[in-house]
């Protein structure tokens, strides 16, 4: 519950108001950054609010669920503050962000209205739109162990284990030439097996993107070229001699992990869990000591009602 101060609530009563919107931002590298639809600056919570930043928010309508529907704020990418490069480095996914109303007269007399999260960042040009969180959104996301037939690790963390700097999974190249915004043709890359680096992750040692990373859509070798197609754009053009570090792809199925990484040990699924195909299964007339739905997925029989 919002707690006004008298002083706001009498001017507010008072039908005269002096009031403004401020947004404090909090990356998890601890960056703060304040912004405001004020024409000057405004200083809350001990932090410098800027203006000139064309930052608005949307209207936010709350509901019985407690989520949030439609809440947005929109400006435009500026590089003394929220820049494209830290955009695209993913430095602002999941900060939290607190929105607050403000008597830009007297910047003391502020209220907290909310706290969330950044959401989906939408690029176009140098403006951008992202969306606001709230707090019940976190009651949403899954927590806890899924008992699925794929692995739930993410390659190469504690739970997988699986050493990312052998290289064997790891390579460097170049751009050789380009195709399309997102698909180039690497060099350096040739000694590696079709389809190593799908949905691997990609780092730029130089360029206009170095230091930057995404992840990779595609790693095709054949033709007698190297080609690698990205999700996205880059936040900058991909130019040819520019330098990056490829590490490899994990498709999560029990097949890959021991096969191509030897790390059956740490798998994190359950490979052996029925599917759709097995509920979705009936007997087979004829069919001696295989149970309904027919084979696992192991290819070994299930026992229960057999065929006659």
């Amino acid at each position: 519950m919002c707690t006004i101060p008298a002083a706001l609530q009498a001017k507010l009563d008072s039908g005269v108001t002096t009031l403004a919107h401020c947004w404090t931002l909090q990356r998890r590298d601890g960056v703060a950054l304040g912004f405001t639809d004020h024409d000057r600056d405004l200083v809350v919570d001990g932090v410098t609010c800027r203006a000139g930043t064309g930052f608005a928010a949307s209207e936010a309508s709350a509901r019985f669920d407690l989520s949030v529907d439609g809440a947005e704020i929109s400006g435009a990418l500026d590089d003394a503050t929220l820049s494209e490069a830290d955009l695209g480095a993913e430095r602002f996914d999941a900060a939290s962000i607190a929105s607050w109303l403000v008597d830009w007269s007297e910047p003391s007399l502020c209220v907290l209205t909310a706290r969330g999260r950044l959401g989906e960042v939408r690029r176009e040009g140098a403006a951008f739109t992202a969306e606001l969180r709230g707090l019940a959104d976190l009651l949403s996301q899954e927590s806890g162990r899924l008992y699925t037939a794929r692995c739930s690790a993410d390659l190469g963390d504690t739970r997988c284990r699986a050493d990312l700097g052998n290289p064997a999974w790891r390579g460097n190249g170049s751009v050789a030439a380009l195709r399309r915004t997102s698909i180039f043709v690497a060099a350096g890359l040739d000694g590696f097996a079709d389809g190593l680096f799908s949905g691997g992750r990609l780092s730029w040692s130089s360029g206009a993107n170095a230091g930057l990373a995404i992840e990779i859509k595609q790693h095709r070798a054949a033709e007698g070229e190297v080609r690698l197609s990205l999700w996205q754009a880059m936040a900058a053009p991909i130019a040819v001699g520019d330098t990056f570090t490829v590490t490899a792809g994990c498709d999560k199925r029990f097949a890959t992990c021991r096969d191509r990484f030897g790390n059956a040990d740490n798998f994190r699924g359950f490979p052996q869990i029925p599917g759709n195909d097995f509920v979705m299964s009936y007997p087979v007339p004829g069919t001696v000591g295989v149970g309904v739905g027919g084979a696992a997925p192991d290819g070994g029989g299930v026992g229960g009602v057999g065929g006659g």
